[in-house]
């Protein structure tokens, strides 16, 4: 890295943990603390906000406040998730609350547990549909009241799914469920991982994780015997192998995968486009407000695959069945 670029990038994080201190939530002495807008006085004159709003956003990977189940906290996270976006120029979120709780080391696989996690997601988009649509979720064990709960969230408002680890991906629990997706031409995003190797070891589970996670293959196998179903891969930023995790799935044309995650490594915004297509990375957040904004302002891609994965991708998606945003 040349000095020149050193200083861009040095000043592009300054600027974003400033951000990220407003945005996430820090106390009132602190958003006093003057900050020099060393945006602006970097070479060139670069302001990182005019950057920040030029772009239309859509946040295709974030939740409520993940484990709680009581509506008022969700109130209060609801008011962060406003002031990410008027901050931040985001046109719409696509809330999701899957479960994630574990039980005696299993994942919690209750109906009433998918069902409570969409009420509170379909309570928390009445709040400002402009600003919240969702993703609801179920549990591919219990098949007659997922089906039953889709046509509840859909008939709702909701637009997409969003699955945890109970089962996994190309699970044939699945099937019907990703027939109906298909039906509904809608996208189903799926929590995912690749752990990065040790010791020319490449490690699919790190132990602390139940064996339904799904990883890159499962995406390639279901892929590959649902054509015309459209999957989503969850976080390639979330701490994995991003590298493998693209090459796997550069031959499954309908796996989108998300830049969500707090991790910011140079070249991950860019090593997705090139193997993936420009087509099919989609901008998320995963609650790591200020830094999946970030790092695609720091990509090198032209402002035309920016504008793509800011905004177009994804809503190219929801258009195929009428829930694109104008």
């Amino acid at each position: 890295m040349n000095r020149r670029k050193f200083l861009f990038n040095t000043a592009l994080t300054a600027a974003g943990t400033y951000i990220s201190s407003t945005v996430l939530g820090s106390s009132s002495q602190q958003k006093d603390i003057s900050m020099p807008p060393l945006a602006e006085t970097a070479k060139g004159g670069y302001n990182i906000m005019r950057d920040v709003k030029k772009y239309r956003k859509l946040d295709a990977h974030v939740h409520l406040s993940l484990g709680s189940d009581d509506i008022n906290v969700q109130k209060k996270h609801a008011l962060v998730l406003l002031d990410y976006c008027d901050r931040l120029g985001v046109d719409k979120l696509y809330l999701s609350n899957p479960v994630t709780r574990i039980i005696n080391g299993v994942p919690d696989g209750r109906v009433e547990s998918f069902i409570n996690n969409n009420n509170l997601v379909l309570n928390i988009m009445k709040m400002h549909p402009d600003k919240f649509s969702g993703s609801f979720t179920f549990n591919p064990m219990h098949p007659k009241e997922s089906l039953e709960e889709i046509k509840r969230c859909v008939g709702e408002g909701m637009v997409s799914a969003k699955v945890y680890y109970q089962v996994k991906i190309n699970d044939p629990l699945f099937y019907p469920l990703i027939e109906k997706m298909i039906d509904l031409k809608m996208i189903m995003l799926m929590h995912a991982e690749a752990q990065i190797g040790v010791g020319g070891y490449r490690m699919k589970y790190n132990g602390n994780k139940p064996s339904n996670v799904s990883i890159p293959e499962d995406f390639v196998d279901i892929a590959k015997r649902y054509p015309e179903a459209m999957f989503q891969f969850a976080h390639i930023g979330g701490g994995g192998d991003w590298e493998y995790m693209c090459k796997t799935l550069a031959n499954s044309p309908n796996v989108y995968v998300d830049t969500s995650g707090s991790n910011n490594e140079e070249h991950m915004i860019d090593f997705a486009i090139k193997t993936l297509g420009e087509d099919r990375v989609v901008f998320g957040s995963d609650n790591c407000y200020y830094q999946s904004v970030g790092k695609v302002l720091a990509s090198n891609l032209t402002e035309a695959q920016k504008k793509k994965l800011f905004f177009e991708n994804f809503n190219n998606i929801l258009r195929k069945a009428g829930n694109n945003v104008h």
